[in-house]
């Protein structure tokens, strides 16, 4: 049976505080047996930071579901930190990079100028093997290793479904620092569009839907179509450019995806402009399954390139895209 937690008076916190992460000792003391804190998970990719001083990045109040994209959901008490993204080294090298949550109960807030403490000794073994031995799930159907963590368990993290039509959420927004009051009021205006696209492809015939029925950034695939590849053997450092909108369109298939890989409509903001190739990828985890999965032909990340949420409800989230070789040409 899980143990009952308490957990501690919540801190307000704002995008820009200075705060501390709680020694591995603090943190464990709020971990239920199964190593979470209201069904978020403390993973061991985070206690390296235990101790540190960071910045909050987003208040992670809400956030999109990429498992059953059932749409946004409610999240509370958390945060991501500046600089803090997951390495993988716990769960068989994924290379996703996930923001990672911060639960306020892990954090004290410091105020700018304060001296660093002198760190405290251990006061006895620190149970480090508990917080591994949950980066594993039961294996799977033909017996493969599979991994938990907080992006597989985010939907009993976050079991709580937050409406577009739900207001708050966008004064929240803005009053954390998350976005400004422009920005959280055009991210209303894309959901509404959206949900009145939804439900005119329902009632409507279809030569009264608006853009064919789609969802704002208007990306459509081609039904039936074999995807294409292309080669490129990018390395990390080398400048590219993200091709055309319609370049990309044109080696999607039906269900927007490339040879298994989806092309999101955030990533379409990025269409025409330079970055740099931070990493090749060619391992991550299916969030649905716990699988790691690897992949036959590598992906590319972006230097500084992010799902803003910019068409997805101001989504704090931040997921790193993915980007076939196709989808990239070098400058």
């Amino acid at each position: 049976m899980t143990q009952s937690v308490t957990t501690a008076p919540t801190l307000g916190l704002r995008v820009g505080d200075l705060v501390e992460v709680r020694s591995i000792e603090e943190i464990l003391a709020t971990l239920d047996d199964r190593g979470e804190l209201e069904n978020l998970p403390f993973m061991p990719e985070m206690v390296r930071f235990c101790g540190q001083r960071m910045t909050v990045h987003k208040v992670a109040h809400k956030l999109c579901d990429t498992i059953s994209r059932s749409g946004i959901r409610k999240m509370e008490n958390s945060v991501h930190l500046a600089g803090a993204r997951c390495d993988g080294s716990s769960h068989g090298g994924c290379q996703t990079a996930c923001s990672m949550y911060w639960k306020e109960a892990w954090l004290k807030r410091v105020e700018p100028g304060t001296p660093l403490p002198v760190p405290a000794k251990p006061s006895g073994r620190i149970d480090l093997p508990l917080l591994v031995e949950n980066t594993h799930k039961a294996p799977g159907p033909d017996g493969g290793e599979r991994f938990s963590c907080q992006a597989t368990e985010l939907l009993r993290a976050a079991p709580t479904c937050l409406p577009f039509r739900d207001l708050g959420q966008y004064v929240t927004d803005v009053k954390t620092g998350n976005v400004t009051a422009w920005a959280s009021f055009k991210a209303f205006l894309v959901s509404l569009f959206n949900r009145l696209q939804d439900v005119s492809r329902q009632k409507l015939p279809r030569k009264l839907w608006f853009k064919e029925g789609l969802r704002w950034g208007f990306i459509k695939g081609q039904p039936g179509k074999k995807t294409p590849t292309a080669h490129l053997n990018l390395q990390p450092g080398e400048l590219v450019r993200v091709k055309s909108k319609e370049a990309i369109l044109a080696t999607l298939n039906e269900d927007m995806l490339n040879r298994g890989m989806g092309f999101e409509i955030e990533m379409a903001r990025y269409c025409g402009q330079t970055a740099r190739v931070q990493a090749r990828v060619d391992k991550c985890i299916d969030e649905k399954t716990g699988e790691l999965l690897t992949m036959k032909s590598p992906c590319i990340i972006l230097e500084d390139i992010v799902c803003a949420g910019v068409y997805n409800s101001s989504c704090p989230r931040e997921f790193v895209p993915f980007w076939r070789e196709i989808w990239l040409e070098r400058v």
